[in-house]
């Protein structure tokens, strides 16, 4: 039986512990408001028009944006639409690359509001007004990595840069994904925006998932970020997977694949440890699979693979296959969900991508990249911008920074497309230049280029399919004779620009 004592002491321990757990509550439930008021007082967190009119944007001035939510994207015309209405004329548009769905952006070129565009691709009808003559200036098309290093040295300055997040706290750090169950819009990597961040005068963040301070880890720092915009959406996630990044059930895709693979295998550069990229179209994702199937059999791990990141990038990473992934941007939903769960995948802004000027820069590191083109010509010049009807139909991306970095650059096309031919005298638009590129596949044999014997007698011992260049143009002559030439005008309407900023080429409206 305890003593008065004792009786005593165990009450005043128990009320010591209540106290305590009170107190604790308290504590916590403070701190809890104060997090919350805090987030709903910061200065940053305003309304879009709002953000505009803090921003200091003037007429002539020069807007950004990204394109990591490629045809999902709401971020442009969201914004654009919001300067129309608040009246704003001859803005530059500087956007990582353009996409079917902004055809709204006619309108607003028709308008005065948008009077100058540079961009790394075109799509859709608004490719074809500009291809036509629709803007009095010219578009200026620009890879990745050059667009990256304009913005840095100056070349191409922004004012403002609005950037759609997956998800962001009040003070802006953003990235393209959420650790929150409100997750509405992921994009994976946000790589192409962050030059964009941490070069512009003003930088607004719009994200349609306002999550609590702070938001880590963040692609993007508070410390550039000078608005947040909380908004309904920013992108359909669905549609990052759309347009020139498809599985290929193709057979001419897959017999192109096949002997895309056979290059990498023989090329004399797959080793363990080599490092590699493949690019959007069907026939190079589909190479990954060929590829993947050597490596297993002879025991080799890639060291890194590059650049826009696929589910079947994804699942060689996740077999030990690949051993860390450098995700410039995340082409569908596997690879956004990949880049925040895993650490070895790699988010780089585009300059840590393929920057001439980074002497840092991936590309400077590449092994081997896979490579398609609209057309290529008997001087191995490569055209992926221009269709053979003249009108404006993709991107440069990261084609001329790749295929000049690499040790081993593997171009896929077929030697026609219907009745057109893609391996042609002369490009109707140069992009790629044939210095640039080591090797060209199509259905009718393998072409190398003179500057690389020794890829050409290894490939022949592997008893690949070599023929001259000057074959393949003959060879597509004869199926279908001389085309008819384009009935371009006088008006330019693009001007391609090379990675280290120099003119490549230049696009004439088309009449037909």
């Amino acid at each position: 039986m305890s003593t008065i004592k004792e009786r005593a002491s165990l009450i005043a321990d128990q009320a010591a512990k209540m106290n305590k757990e009170v107190y604790k509550e308290v504590v916590e439930t403070k701190a809890t408001t104060f997090r919350k008021d805090f987030q709903k007082e910061s200065k940053k967190l305003v309304s879009l028009e709002e953000a505009i009119k803090q921003s200091g944007l003037k007429d002539g001035m020069t807007i950004s944006f990204h394109h990591h939510f490629r045809g999902g994207d709401k971020v442009v015309n969201m914004v654009v639409d919001k300067l129309a209405q608040m009246g704003f004329k001859n803005l530059s548009l500087a956007a990582s690359s353009l996409q079917d769905v902004h055809e709204p952006l006619i309108e607003h070129i028709k308008n005065g509001v948008i009077t100058s565009i540079s961009t790394s691709g075109l799509r859709g009808k608004l490719a074809d007004e500009i291809s036509r003559g629709l803007m009095e200036k010219p578009v200026i098309f620009r890879s990745h990595g050059g667009r990256g290093s304009a913005i840095v040295n100056g070349e191409m300055h922004i004012d403002v840069a609005f950037i759609g997040a997956s998800s962001s706290d009040a003070l802006g750090n953003a990235c393209g994904f959420s650790r929150s169950e409100n997750a509405k819009s992921i994009c994976g990597s946000l790589g192409y925006s962050i030059p964009d961040a941490q070069n512009a005068d003003k930088v607004v963040i719009l994200t349609d998932d306002l999550v609590a301070y702070p938001n880590t880890p963040a692609s993007i720092s508070e410390s550039y970020v000078d608005y947040v915009v909380e908004v309904e959406s920013v992108g359909d996630s669905s549609k990052i997977a759309s347009g020139a990044i498809r599985d290929t059930k193709n057979p001419r895709d897959i017999l192109l694949a096949k002997q895309a693979a056979k290059v990498i295998i023989n090329g004399g550069y797959f080793k363990d440890g080599f490092s590699i990229q493949t690019g959007s179209g069907g026939a190079s994702l589909a190479a990954v699979k060929y590829i993947r199937e050597s490596m297993i059999e002879k025991g080799i791990k890639a060291s890194y693979a590059l650049g826009g990141i696929t589910a079947h990038m994804v699942k060689m990473f996740e077999e030990g296959l690949i051993e860390k992934l450098i995700d410039v941007q995340s082409f569908d939903k596997v690879a956004a969900e990949s880049i925040k769960a895993n650490e070895m995948h790699k988010e780089a802004s585009a300059n840590e991508y393929a920057s001439k000027d980074e002497a840092g820069s991936a590309t400077h590191y590449l092994d081997m990249v896979i490579l398609s083109a609209l057309e290529v010509d008997a001087n191995f010049n490569v055209n992926v911008l221009v269709g053979s009807d003249g009108i404006i139909r993709g991107a440069i991306g990261g084609h001329q920074d790749t295929a000049e970095d690499a040790a081993l650059s593997i171009i896929v096309c077929p030697l026609l497309r219907g009745r057109i031919p893609c391996v042609v005298d002369e490009v109707t638009t140069l992009i790629t230049p044939g210095s640039s590129v080591d090797v060209i596949v199509t259905e009718y044999g393998i072409a190398v280029n003179p500057r690389r014997p020794e890829i050409a007698e290894r490939l022949k011992a592997a008893g690949l399919n070599i023929v001259d260049i000057h074959d393949l143009v003959a060879k597509a002559k004869s199926i279908i004779g001389n085309p008819a030439p384009l009935p371009f005008g006088d008006k330019v309407v693009g001007v391609v620009m090379n990675r280290d900023g120099s003119v490549l080429d230049v696009i004439k409206n088309i009449n037909a």
